[in-house]
């Protein structure tokens, strides 16, 4: 359930494996803007496996060598991954929408695999205690799926998990986020991703004719940027990043979407005939750009303990904890670097009236030579117990 990343990657994974699978994704299309689209050296170590990486590469994309941030009047560098041992050794900027249809063409090579589009689940069809399907509704009318296995893969507020009567524990956020484009123009700064100027905060994608941007806001805080007013508002982005001062007159609240930020995890991941994976399990902050590397990483260590049994036609309620037991720590893990992240740096930037400079601890990085840049590199752009895929689905 859902055609996000975790659901398309376990998706083709069960269907290179031979298991029949279906995708059910309540959208027409991939068409929605502003989620997250940082593909990692994790994932494309992943698409390099399964033989993916070359016509990965070949689409549109942008790469980032290395991570940089503007904070005051000065520059440092953050993280550098030309020392990585990947394939890759650079973060790829796609959008998520030309992502997903890169992984449902490959997905569609596979006779075993299916999707239906437009097809909206509603909530699980029961059998003697446990799920045995779903019940969904599409432009025809109401369906029941049944199926041996119901993954649900159908992000944050998870139709699923709330009908199922699963619910997260919070970790969370002091923050949200307001995403919105502005034109990117010769000239532009190319290295710098973070810019941190006085009480504010901004990261910024490069997407070849536009900016996408990220201005990171105290949580709750976008009611009162609105009544402030939309030239309020251009100032703050100007006085954070100086060079947007010819384009910024051209926004409008109407072309800013809030994030609300959110860190939460359900304390247990599965019941008999149900698995979450991805948001649904675990919902990430957009900190590091890790949501959706850390959901495929997911994806991958299902598909490696249950495509076997599955296969096989053998049962695998008995497996599901095992997949939780694979990804629990590295999301606790993950989620703790973000929240502290938040909770020391995010919101000291957010609540200082003084003029941002860099701190002890990033300068330090800063001054590392490249080789020991690749720590924090390693640490962002592989994450905590990457996985690799197994002898049958490699």
């Amino acid at each position: 359930m859902g055609g996000g990343p975790a659901g398309m990657v376990t998706a083709a994974l069960l269907a290179r494996a031979g298991i029949e699978t279906l995708v059910l994704e309540k959208h027409g299309d991939f068409r929605r803007d502003f989620r997250g689209d940082s593909v990692h050296p994790s994932t494309m170590d992943l698409l390099g496996e399964l033989g993916w990486l070359g016509d990965f590469l070949q689409r549109p994309h942008q790469e980032l060598g290395r991570i940089r941030a503007h904070i005051g009047t000065e520059e440092v560098t953050l993280a550098d991954f030309s020392h990585l041992s990947t394939r890759a050794r650079f973060i790829a900027l796609m959008p998520q929408r030309d992502f997903l249809t890169f992984l449902l063409d490959h997905a569609r090579v596979f006779p075993t695999f299916s999707i239906r589009m437009n097809t909206k689940v509603v909530e699980p069809i029961e059998h003697e205690g446990r799920v045995a399907g779903v019940r969904a509704e599409t432009d025809g009318g109401s369906i029941n799926v049944i199926a041996d296995l119901v993954i649900a893969a159908d992000g944050r507020r998870s139709v699923l998990r709330e009908a199922s009567g699963f619910h997260p524990r919070s970790v969370g956020s002091p923050i949200d986020v307001l995403w919105f484009r502005l034109p990117r123009r010769e000239g532009d700064p190319t290295e710098s991703l973070g810019w941190v100027q006085q009480g504010h905060l901004m990261v910024m994608l490069d997407r070849g004719a536009y900016w996408q941007i990220a201005f990171v806001i105290p949580k709750g805080g976008f009611d009162a940027l609105k009544a402030a007013g939309i030239d309020a508002f251009r100032r703050d982005i100007v006085n954070t990043a100086p060079f947007f001062g010819d384009r910024v007159h051209a926004l409008r609240f109407e072309d800013v979407k809030l994030l609300v930020v959110t860190i939460d995890r359900l304390k247990r991941w599965w019941r008999e005939g149900l698995l979450f994976l991805g948001d649904a399990a675990h919902a990430m902050s957009p900190v590091g750009g890790i949501g959706i590397n850390l959901a495929i990483q997911d994806a991958v260590a299902a598909a490696n303990i249950l495509s076997g049994p599955l296969s096989r036609g053998e049962p695998v309620d008995g497996l599901l904890a095992r997949v939780q037991e694979r990804r629990e720590l590295p999301t606790r893990v993950t989620q703790t670097v973000q929240a502290t992240i938040q909770g020391l740096f995010l919101r000291g930037v957010l609540k200082s009236g003084h003029p941002a400079r860099p701190g002890t601890a990033l300068r330090l990085i800063d001054r590392l030579p490249t080789f020991l840049q690749g720590v924090p590199a390693r640490l962002l752009g592989l994450g905590f117990r990457p996985e690799h895929l197994s002898a049958l689905l490699a």
